[in-house]
């Protein structure tokens, strides 16, 4: 009989996720915000975005964000991660500033790819400093603490944003950049590289990229592939109509069909002359299958926000914090002055029939309180006919009811991974990777229809917290897991690279996530008043990618490597 001894964590590991907590602290910061930013007026200080606008922002440029890695963790591999690292806060600290800058959709998009170009050097580069820091007997642990230190980013994150936030907009922005300088400190001093810099040293550039084909595929494939993504996120975005993109996908697929025919099976040709060519097979059905997950998994942060300011009723929560008023200013702040502006000009509008009482309701709920529509119409009525009531209103509507902070509420997501995730991680640690990632993605999806049940619940909030701490959950069992497989079949010499591959479900995910968001808050949840039904459809979703997961982990052999550095430490008992 033989015990494993688990191998200590080096200090490069510590310092490593020390560095995680401050760039998620960053983009946290930002993204659980992002929604109530983009789609908030003007004259509250967002950007007045649309839905659609809002969804196209939050698909393509979180999609560029992961999908980058494939590049920039092999440039990793090759030139070291220092060095990585420092260019990705080079990049990201001014990004963050200059986001909260611009106030048009250009403007914002180009910022936005900013810190996507600077998140993605950084991704494959912590991941893969934990993948080459740990081995078999501490790898569940390892990406197990990793997780927990992206989530206590990802919990004080939003908290601290939404505090300064009812400062100004701007201060979000200017923490984000904050946080990332932060990280120039540790980089510098206390970092220790893990790669061989001498062995890499003679690996031409073509060599780099040639690893890159290896796994996912040649150019070919690249340009068939992502190029359908982008029909379908063009769909999405409405910018064409679904009789134009089955056109266009038709077009898309008789014309690689064609070119096919005149290509040859010689991977030393060109890249035009080539046939497309799939690398390690397997790994590329797991990352489609894996895109699923991350398109339910970024609901929480890009569509529950505004879910729970449209259509959840919170005063439940506000109820049992009314003995601590200090505590419910906090998580509930209400600015008086602004919503009594806001009901004059509403009023006003209303008279000269600018807009509806429907159209005041998702007005108001932008100052944290949600009014009856039937209240909003007499209410307003009263103002037009006497302005001095609307300080009066302000007050009667803000003690009756407020709401709490839909980014405090999100949270709990982060909170309960801090003081679970390892617990979880040592239960799950015992299993294999995929099974436990099946039963995740279940629990995920539990967890997001559970969501929709809180609309017109007499306990909204409470239901809404259990939904977040039942998806919770899930992503725990999950997310780890999902990691760690990839880690444990990736060569030594290339872990950030397949790090990097990773990171190309993700990149799928999101660039689904973000129109189906749009498209289902707009028609669904807007349009057709149904907003459960939209967390219906995306538990649905979540259920098909564990069922393909299940048929993976059946039929699917997955191409491994050998990895000296990989061997277990064994003592006889």
């Amino acid at each position: 009989m033989t015990q494993v001894t688990r191998t200590p964590l080096p200090k490069t590991f510590f310092v490593a996720n020390t560095m995680e907590i401050f760039e998620r602290l960053a983009w946290y910061g930002f993204f659980t915000l992002s929604s109530l930013y983009m789609t908030s007026p003007s004259h509250q200080g967002g950007l007045g975005f649309s839905e659609q606008e809002r969804g196209l922002l939050q698909g393509m440029i979180p999609f560029f964000l992961y999908l980058f890695p494939v590049v920039t963790g092999a440039l990793a591999d090759r030139y070291g991660y220092r060095r990585m690292f420092l260019i990705s806060y080079v990049i990201m600290c001014p990004s963050y500033f200059i986001l909260g800058q611009v106030d048009t959709f250009a403007g914002f998009f180009i910022a936005f790819m900013g810190v996507a170009l600077g998140a993605a050097c950084f991704k494959p580069v912590v991941t893969g400093t934990v993948a080459r820091t740990t081995d078999k007997t501490n790898r569940g642990l390892g990406f197990g603490i990793f997780y927990m230190m992206v989530n206590i980013g990802g919990f004080l994150g939003p908290f601290i944003a939404g505090y300064v936030r009812a400062i100004s907009w701007d201060w979000v922005f200017i923490m984000s950049s904050f946080w990332i300088a932060v990280n120039f400190i540790p980089a510098l001093l206390f970092y220790k590289e893990p790669t061989d810099q001498e062995a890499q040293k003679g690996k031409p550039l073509k060599a780099v990229f040639s690893d890159i084909q290896e796994v996912l595929g040649n150019i070919r494939f690249a340009i068939l592939f992502f190029g359908s993504l982008i029909i379908l996120m063009s769909f999405g975005a409405k910018w064409i109509s679904g009789q134009t993109t089955l056109i266009i996908y038709l077009a898309w697929f008789v014309g690689h069909y064609v070119w096919n025919l005149q290509a040859k099976n010689d991977l030393n040709l060109a890249w035009y002359k080539q046939k497309i060519t799939i690398g390690n097979k397997p790994f590329v059905i797991y990352l489609l299958i894996l895109s699923g997950f991350w398109m339910v998994y970024q609901q929480i942060f890009i569509t529950l926000p505004i879910y729970i300011r449209d259509f959840v009723d919170t005063s439940d929560l506000i109820a049992m914090l009314s003995s601590y008023p200090n505590l419910l200013s906090f998580l509930a702040p209400v600015d008086l002055s602004s919503l009594q502006t806001e009901l004059t000009r509403l009023s006003a509008a209303m008279v000269n029939q600018e807009l509806t009482a429907q159209s005041a309701y998702f007005d108001l709920v932008h100052y944290k309180v949600m009014v009856p529509v039937a209240e909003i119409n007499s209410g307003l009525a009263a103002i037009a006919t006497d302005p001095s009531q609307a300080q009066h209103y302000a007050e009667s509507w803000s003690a009756q009811y407020r709401q709490i902070n839909p980014e405090y509420m999100i949270g709990l997501n982060f909170l309960s991974i801090v003081v679970l995730q390892l617990v979880v991680s040592r239960i799950a640690e015992k299993f294999q990777a995929l099974p436990v990632l099946v039963a995740g993605t279940v629990i995920i999806a539990i967890g997001t229809a559970l969501g929709g049940v809180a609309h017109g619940a007499i306990m909204g909030g409470v239901m809404v917290l259990t939904s977040i701490l039942v998806f919770s959950i899930g992503e725990m069992v999950a997310s780890p897991k999902s990691q760690e497989y990839v880690a444990s079949f990736a060569p030594h010499d290339k872990k950030a690279m397949f790090m990097g591959y990773y990171f190309v479900s993700s990149a799928i995910g999101f660039l689904l996530a973000g129109p189906l968001s749009g498209y289902l808050y707009s028609e669904v949840a807007k349009q057709a008043q149904r907003p459960d039904l939209m967390w219906y459809i995306i538990g649905f979703f979540g259920l098909i990618t564990a069922i393909g997961l299940v048929l993976f982990h059946k039929f699917g052999v997955m191409k491994t490597y050998e990895d000296p550095s990989l061997k277990q430490n064994t003592e006889a008992v």
